[in-house]
Formats: C-alpha cells, structure tokens, sequence
C-alpha cells in the first residue's frame, strides 16, 4: 500500500483479511443477507424449484488500521451459503464506481489473471528455468509461452461449444494428446487407430471437421 501512495498517479485495490473489528462491522449486514437468503430459499420451494446456492450484497464500512495513515474505501462481500458466511473485504484508494463492480468485476478479475498465470506455470512449465545460461532459460519460457497461445486460439477456434471451451491446458493435453492409439504404417501414410471406445471419440471428430474447415495460407511461389 505505501509504494501506491508514494505515487500520487497510482490507486490500489487490495484483499483484506478478516479480523474481528471487521467482523464486527459486517454483522449487521451479513445478519440483512441471511434473511434474504431464507426468503429467497423460501420463495424457491414455494415455487418448486432449486433453492440457490448463495445470497451475496455488496455494503462499504467505516474501517481504518491502525498502519494506514488515513482511511480509505473498506468494501465488504456479505455472502451467504448453506455451510454458513463467506465475507469478504476489499480496500481500495478508487472512489468511483459501486461496491459490487469494485469486488465483482475489477477485484474478481485480478484473481483470473492469477489463475491465468497459473496455468502457464503447472500446465506450460512457464517457470523451468533453472538451466545456467540465460538464453537456454529465456528459451524454455518462449516455447511456454508458444504453446500457451497454440491452447488459446485451439479453444477460441475448434474447441467452441464443446465441453473443453474452457478447459485449462492440462485437462486439454489429457483429453485431446494423451491418448492410447495404435499406430499402422504404410508406404506412402501412418494411420493412429483409436480403440472402440475412446471416450472423446466424438470430441475428435469435431476437432478434426473443424480444423479442415480452416481456411488454408496460400504459398507465394513466385
């Protein structure tokens, strides 16, 4: 927090973790969203449907600790579940827009570009770099990075409305490259023949109509 506010052109939005002064503050809201969890509840099997899975609303509080030099915009997520309470809080020098686009949208989306960057490292071994020369390290992360945007324009391109949409790379490599084949050669050709029953055996064939619909780069022989 101090680096942001030693920079008169830089805001933050940072996690904050419970306390009980915190937890103090959020009781009465938290108190307001299990009662609408209940009506909500209520509601839905009077109608005979699904009760829902959580109530959530968004509150700002009065907080300072006693490190920051001044206060600043607490945010509170008071969520309801049927195994209890989930609050969370937020703390941000933003003074424009609501709680709820502050956590939902601009808090929640600092956490997919984390599991974006996840996934370059345990899908991709974005971060093998222990060679002792810097052009082999910087290599290996090219090549990551390589197949990181070979997964993205797979899923954008032939994986669209299957169940792999939005699959991480490793369940990608599971389904769609480690696969059990067996491998026939002939003269002019290899066949891979996949057992009778392959699981993604219908996934492949979509892939595969897909890719040869793909418009083809032209070669400039001239």
């Amino acid at each position: 927090m101090q680096l942001a506010l030693d920079d008169p052109y830089t805001d933050f939005l940072f996690g904050l973790a419970g306390n009980s002064r915190l937890k103090k503050l959020a009781e009465p809201h938290l108190q307001s969203t299990r009662r609408l969890h209940d009506t909500r509840c209520h509601n839905a099997r009077l109608a005979e449907q699904a009760p829902p899975q959580r109530s959530r609303t968004f509150h700002e509080i009065d907080y300072q600790a006693r490190s920051w030099p001044q206060a600043f915009r607490t945010v509170l997520k008071a969520e309801t579940m049927a195994l209890g309470d989930n609050p969370r809080f937020v703390v941000t020098s933003l003074e424009e827009s609501t709680p709820e686009i502050l956590y939902a949208e601009l808090y929640c989306a600092r956490g997919q570009d984390e599991n974006f960057i996840k996934m370059m490292k345990n899908d991709l071994a974005s971060d093998r770099t222990s060679d002792c020369r810097f052009a082999a390290n910087h290599l290996r992360l090219f090549f990551s990075c390589a197949a990181y945007v070979l997964h993205h324009a797979l899923r954008a391109e032939l994986l669209q409305g299957t169940e792999l949409s939005q699959a991480q790379p490793s369940t990608v490599i599971i389904k769609l490259f480690k696969l059990a084949v067996r491998v026939v050669q002939y003269k002019d050709r290899i066949k891979l023949h996949l057992p009778g029953s392959c699981p993604v055996k219908a996934l492949l064939h979509t892939v595969t109509e897909r890719l040869y619909r793909l418009p083809r780069p032209r070669l400039n022989t001239g």
